[in-house]
């Protein structure tokens, strides 16, 4: 279930997550819209006992990749292992900051550097990583110095799971070849998360990886109503987000029909980054019944469990879910949709 960093109330969320049954929690890193993610994850370890503990996601962008390793080890450390590193390419992190996605390039040496410091190997010194007028460490003369990067109590400890977020082919195949695991962000599709898949695995097999051992993951928005229009608006805010994914650039990728191709053309060109996951917003009303009926998991509690056991067939074995936040005028709604999920969704979901 994916949350907002605010340390003060993460814990009481990740407590009644763990109490409701839910395997894990996931929250944002986004530096001007919430917490400190790797606070917020430590204070929930500190009241959980088996709730897994996420980045749902980090970015490349504003941390160093040893400074990133080094937070979600501490994560490992106080959960007795329970972390996992979510990242992606970056967006609203970024665009706070006035900066797009970094480059599939980038993304792939930071990735590849990032797995380095988290294995506890020794990472070469990277003259790119290097900002403004900062000399080398030559420059001081000293007398012995590091010759290369490395976070030396990190191996004392297993290794914190690195799983790619992607919605892109680049992304998916750097992510099946590079992480540990990779979580979808193409929607709840089947046709879509198929091809996803089929991509991943055809990467592995390139690099002489074992396909069948990449995890596979799905972000999912899911809102459990009879009523689809209100489990339309009931997920909109957070569907818009994931629907811009899909077409960052004005491009898509993948199977999508014409509606659909029409829906994210609309989306792209309303996306309003000051209302960025809000129900309401400009982009959030492009959504159409329809769209959010193919594209995320909406309707009674037995349409919303066959959607998921369509995906589990499909070789999805995790599934990060966005709830239906409040609404104007739905909060009663709002309330219903996570009752109806904890109570009637949940359990089945468990047992499968």
């Amino acid at each position: 279930m994916v949350g907002v960093a605010a340390p003060n109330s993460l814990p009481r969320h990740a407590e009644r997550l763990e109490a409701d049954g839910l395997s894990g929690v996931a929250v944002v890193d986004s530096q001007n819209l919430s917490g400190d993610p790797y606070v917020a994850l430590a204070l929930a370890a500190r009241v959980t006992d088996r709730l897994g503990l996420a980045t749902g996601v980090t970015n490349p962008y504003t941390r160093h990749a040893a400074a990133t390793a080094c937070s979600i080890a501490s994560v490992q450390a106080v959960s007795n292992g329970r972390a996992v590193l979510g990242i992606g390419r970056g967006d609203s992190a970024l665009a706070h900051l006035g900066k797009s996605p970094v480059p599939v390039p980038v993304f792939a040496r930071y990735l590849r550097r990032l797995q380095g410091y988290l294995r506890g190997d020794d990472v070469p010194f990277d003259e790119d990583e290097e900002e403004g007028d900062v000399a080398s460490l030559d420059a001081l003369g000293l007398a012995g110095q590091p010759d290369a990067s490395r976070i030396h109590w990190i191996a004392s400890q297993p290794k914190v799971p690195l799983d790619v977020a992607a919605s892109g082919p680049r992304v998916i195949e750097l992510g099946a070849t590079v992480g540990d695991q990779i979580t979808f962000a193409v929607g709840a599709d089947a046709e879509r998360l198929q091809w996803g898949i089929d991509l991943a695995r055809a990467a592995r097999r390139a690099a002489g990886l074992d396909a069948d051992t990449l995890g596979v993951g799905a972000y999912v928005n899911v809102a459990v109503h009879p009523d689809l229009d209100v489990a339309r608006q009931l997920v909109s805010g957070g569907l818009s987000t994931v629907a811009r994914f899909n077409v960052m650039h004005g491009r898509t990728n993948g199977p999508l029909d014409a509606a659909d191709q029409a829906v994210l053309g609309s989306l792209h060109d309303r996306y309003d980054m000051n209302h960025h996951t809000q129900p309401g917003s400009a982009q959030a009303d492009t959504l159409t019944t329809e769209f959010a009926a193919r594209h995320a998991l909406v309707g009674s509690p037995a349409r919303v469990l066959q959607r998921f056991a369509d995906l589990i067939d499909l070789g999805i074995d995790r599934f990060v879910v966005m709830g239906a936040p409040r609404a104007a005028g739905l909060d009663q709604e709002g309330k219903y949709a996570q009752r109806a999920f904890v109570a009637d969704v949940l359990p089945a979901l468990l047992a499968a």
